[in-house]
Formats: structure tokens, sequence, C-alpha cells
């Protein structure tokens, strides 16, 4: 019976935590009276790593970049990420839990962070679209394919 209870597939999240968060505003206060719309500019950036046998760290990072003309309006950089235990899985399931349903959790999490830090900055919210992460997912599996390297590491 035991053996049965240590093969059934284990994903529960451990803990959901911001990791890092950044805001820069260089050109405050002067250009705080500019009436020009800023230009928004949103990088998204995802990493995973596994911190021991079945427990995985993964983080979304944001980084927004508001600017009028050449000037940087302000910056914000955050990072929130969440452990999860992932266990009896098989390998070719595995990457796609971390790939998609793990970020799938932890993004909401960063879309409140930047939308609330951009308010209390004394801007309006920027709100983060809702992001594809199977998408996202299956796009970078072609694209290893393409490159003849078809593992999943």
């Amino acid at each position: 019976m035991a053996d049965d209870q240590e093969q059934n597939p284990v994903f529960q999240i451990q803990r959901m935590y911001l990791k890092d968060l950044s805001l820069e505003q260089p050109n405050s206060p002067q250009i705080l009276t500019e009436q020009t719309p800023p230009q928004v500019e949103i990088n998204l950036g995802l990493s995973a790593e596994t911190i021991t046998d079945g427990i995985y760290e993964v983080c979304v990072t944001a980084t927004v970049t508001t600017k009028i003309g050449e000037k940087t309006l302000f910056l914000v950089e955050a990072k929130q990420a969440g452990i999860f235990e992932i266990r009896n899985i098989p390998q070719d399931q595995l990457q796609a839990i971390i790939g998609i349903a793990c970020p799938g959790m932890v993004y909401p999490y960063l879309r409140a962070i930047i939308s609330d830090i951009c308010t209390r900055a004394g801007f309006p919210p920027v709100m983060l679209a809702e992001v594809n992460f199977q998408a996202m997912y299956e796009a970078q599996q072609q694209q290893l394919a393409a490159q003849g390297n078809g593992s999943v590491a």
C-alpha cells in the first residue's frame, strides 16, 4: 500500500512570494509636468529551477518601462515566484506543468503587484494583459525542435 501512495502524482503550491521589486523614476519631478501620453513597453520573463528533489521554484518577471520621448517616466520590475511540489509525474509532462500550470498560478499575483505599485507611485495602474502560457510553451518547444534539439530538459 505504501508503494501505491508513493507513486500517486503530487502537484501542490508550497508558497507564493514576491521575490524582487524595483521602482525607478529617474526624471522626477520635472517629467511629471509633461502632458504628452507616455509610451509603455512591457516585457515578461519566465524562469524555473529545481530547489530539491520534487520541489521547484517558478518565477515570472515583468518589466514595465514608460517613456515620454527619450526620457523615462518610470520603470517597474517585479519578480513573483512560487514554490511547487511536483512528484511522480512523467518527465514528458513535468516540463509542461512547470512551463504552463505553475506560471499560470503565479501570474495573477504579478499582475496585481504591477498595478498596485504603479498606483502607489502616483501613476495610473498598468494592467498586464492575460498571457497564454500554453501557447508560449508550445512555441518554445517548436523552436527547440526546429533547432534540432527536440529533447525537453
